[in-house]
This record gives structure tokens, C-alpha cells and sequence, in this order.
């Protein structure tokens, strides 16, 4: 499935789950972020099939978006790439990610850890913690990203299922305590939400977001930055 619901096709001014671009700017009115970097995996990099009556943009794309909206002189940089662990995360781009001078810095690391045979949660949770403080302490806001639980929609071999839900739920727990030990921002996409559970929103390969979920995902990040502002 590729954007249709029960409820039929879907486009991006109808689907309910998406912010239209001027609203999600108008959630970031007074951001004060005009130099944003993204590392991590292939969900940071933006990997996704399209979906016919959405735009062909990922999450982070919709972000900048709205940011550039509301932001003079806004720059940013996207130095995710796909198939990483959170090790070569934070050996390959976190460097270059604090060279850019970034006030805000999204991290998304530990989807490839836990998909590994053995998933090492205090190696991911020390090298999230490293990548989240080196920001902080450069003086960046930093915003970490719950995953989305694929098995609420039936994805993934049927006999891994029952170990990848749990191990995405550790996952988005462990995530979410190095961003509250560092006052970063978490993005928790809940797994009860009724187009998590929709395969709908995924790729082909039963594993990415598709343009539709992207949409989805950018809402959810929007509507975080801008409690996480609110409450600043």
C-alpha cells in the first residue's frame, strides 16, 4: 500500500496526519534556529519511496521548510546516511555536523544497532549520550527522534516480530532518557497513534517511511519543536 487508507486515497491537503506547510511554519513563528544539521541513519538521510498527491520530501525536509519560513538567513545540512550504526554515527559525522556551527542539531541513531543479531543498548545509549552532549556543550538545542514500532502494521517477518517491537520500544526509552539527561528535545512518535498502525505510510521494503509517513513524521517533529519552544 502506498498512501490509501480504508477511508480511500489520500492526498496531502486531505490526510489529517499532515501539517500544511503554512501552518507548520506558523507553529515555529519566533524559532530562533537559523543553522540546522541532521546526522544519523537512513531515517534522518530521508530514505522513502513517493506517494502520488504528496510532495517528494522527507521529514527533515519539511522541517528546514518550515524553519526557512520564519528564519532569516537559515542554513542547513544533511549529513545522514543510510546503513550506519550509531558508532559510525558519531565517528563519521559529528565532527563535520559541529564544524557547520549548527544551534540546532537533530540525531538519529541506534535503528541499524537494533536490528543486529545482539543489540548493544548501553553502546547505543553511550554514543547517543556523546553525540547529544558534544552538541549541547557547543551550545546547540538538540532534538532525538522516537521510531515508529513497524510491527503495528503488521510489517516485518512474522516471527521477529514479537523481539522488534520490544527492542524498538527499548530503543525509543533509552533515546528518550540521554535526551531528557541532556535537556534535548524528544520526538516521540507513539505507537498508538492510528497511522503508526497504518502500512500505508511505508516503503516497499516494509521498513521506510514513504513521502506519506515522511509527511506524518515532519507533523509530529513540528508540533515537538514547538512545545519544546513554549516551554523554554
Amino acid at each position: 500500500m502506498t498512501g490509501t487508507t480504508s477511508a480511500g486515497t489520500l492526498t496531502e491537503e486531505t490526510d489529517p496526519a499532515v501539517l500544511p506547510a503554512a501552518e507548520a511554519a506558523a507553529l515555529l513563528a519566533g524559532a530562533p534556529w537559523t543553522r540546522v544539521v541532521t546526522i544519523g541513519d537512513s531515517v534522518a538521510e530521508g530514505v522513502r519511496d513517493p506517494v502520488p498527491g504528496y510532495r517528494d520530501l522527507s521529514w527533515t525536509d519539511r522541517v528546514e521548510e518550515a524553519l526557512r519560513a520564519v528564519t532569516g538567513g537559515f542554513a542547513a545540512l544533511n549529513l545522514a546516511r543510510r546503513d550506519l550504526v550509531a558508532a559510525q554515527v558519531a565517528a563519521e559525522q559529528l565532527a563535520p555536523a559541529l564544524e557547520f556551527g549548527p544551534d540546532l542539531a537533530f540525531v538519529v541513531a541506534g535503528g541499524n544497532d537494533m536490528l543486529r543479531p545482539h543489540f548493544d543498548e548501553d553502546e547505543v545509549r553511550r554514543e547517543l549520550a556523546a553525540m547529544v552532549a558534544a552538541f549541547r556543550s557547543a551550545g546547540a538545542d538538540v532534538v532525538t527522534i522516537g521510531l515508529l514500532d513497524i510491527t503495528a502494521a503488521g510489517l516485518g517477518p512474522a516471527r521477529f516480530r514479537e523481539v522488534l517491537s520490544a527492542r524498538t520500544r527499548r530503543l525509543n526509552a533509552l533515546t528518550a532518557e540521554v535526551a531528557a539527561e541532556h535537556g534535548a528535545c524528544h520526538v516521540d512518535n507513539p505507537p498508538g497513534h492510528p497511522v503508526a498502525a497504518d502500512p500505508g505510510i511505508y516503503s516497499a521494503d516494509q521498513l521506510h517511511l514513504n513521502a506519506r509517513g515522511h509527511a506524518f513524521a515532519a507533523a509530529n517533529t513540528v508540533r515537538a519543536l514547538a512545545a519544546h519552544l513554549a516551554s523554554a
